[in-house]
């Protein structure tokens, strides 16, 4: 088996030509570089060099077992050079699963932030509702996955929480409860509601509490996204019932935002599947959502 300090050696003696040269360019003595050297030549099975007056003059097979030598070698390099940049989390595949908020909402900084640090990293994220979510997680689809929080191990993962979010009432500027900070459910009896498509989690919380208080709600649109949400409660629409994170996408000039009486609440989750631990890029992308979900809480978005 060949050392790589023996082709190391034979490289630099067919590059730069002398003992002398070869030693110094290595760092180490010249017999160190001469043992090396008959090491190689007696573990290759044929003959690398002729002695003539202290000198090793290199055979035709010697010129071309270099050729393979040096491609080994920079092979070596770009293992090394690779096995770096996966310590330093410079290079990898993320593949994250994340509810539809979250997607247009602190993820987008998130993933903004991670490719300044890791410009050789790609992320997919797969924009899901929850149920989709889950069964990524269960079958080890994602890497990563942020939601609401739910009983993770049921599905194969572990949940960290992130933070405490309590759902806000955004109405259009210029409703008639515009001025009431806190807006008990019931108040809410008659209103258009733009809503959330059916199987969400926070529409199953709101569908819920709705029936709890016997309040019939007429519903004017359901939407996937929030994103789209928002715009039609700009527009006159109807009021909704969001995400506090939504608090990113709104334009204040066109809406006011609310608390509820009973309050609606969840936790915002980080899960990883079972059995497949964070890589180290894993591990920078995670640290980055905290740090977003920190400013959130600076802000007094969550808690």
């Amino acid at each position: 088996m060949f050392k790589t300090r023996e082709l190391q050696a034979f490289d630099a003696y067919m590059r730069l030509g002398g003992m002398k040269l070869t030693a110094e360019h290595l760092d180490m003595s010249q017999p160190m570089v001469s043992r090396l050297l008959s090491s190689l030549e007696k573990k290759a099975g044929f003959e690398l060099f002729q002695r003539k007056r202290n000198r090793l003059a290199p055979t035709a097979e010697a010129f071309r077992f270099h050729q393979t030598v040096m491609h080994h070698l920079a092979g070596l390099r770009n293992l090394e050079q690779e096995a770096s940049a996966i310590a330093s989390g410079q290079v990898g595949h993320l593949v994250i699963a994340a509810q539809p908020v979250f997607c247009d909402t602190f993820l987008l900084d998130a993933l903004s932030h991670f490719r300044k640090e890791h410009p050789q990293a790609t992320v997919q994220i797969a924009d899901v509702g929850m149920a989709e979510m889950l069964r990524m997680i269960s079958e080890q689809r994602c890497d990563l996955a942020f939601g609401i929080t739910l009983n993770a191990e049921a599905f194969g993962g572990e949940a960290l929480s992130l933070a405490h979010c309590e759902a806000k009432c955004i109405l259009p500027k210029g409703h008639a409860l515009e001025d009431i900070e806190d807006i008990p459910l019931p108040r809410l009896r008659r209103e258009m509601f733009i809503d959330l498509s059916q199987g969400s989690p926070l529409r199953r919380r709101i569908d819920l509490m709705m029936e709890t208080i016997q309040v019939h709600r007429t519903i004017a649109a359901e939407l996937r996204t929030i994103h789209g949400i928002v715009r039609l409660v700009e527009r006159g629409e109807g009021i909704a019932i969001v995400d506090p994170v939504a608090h990113q996408l709104l334009d204040l000039e066109l809406v006011s935002v609310h608390r509820l009486i009973p309050s609606i609440t969840w936790d915002i989750a980080q899960f990883v599947p079972h059995g497949r631990p964070l890589s180290t890029v894993g591990q920078a992308f995670a640290a980055g959502v905290a740090n977003e979900i920190a400013r959130l809480k600076q802000a007094g978005v969550v808690t």
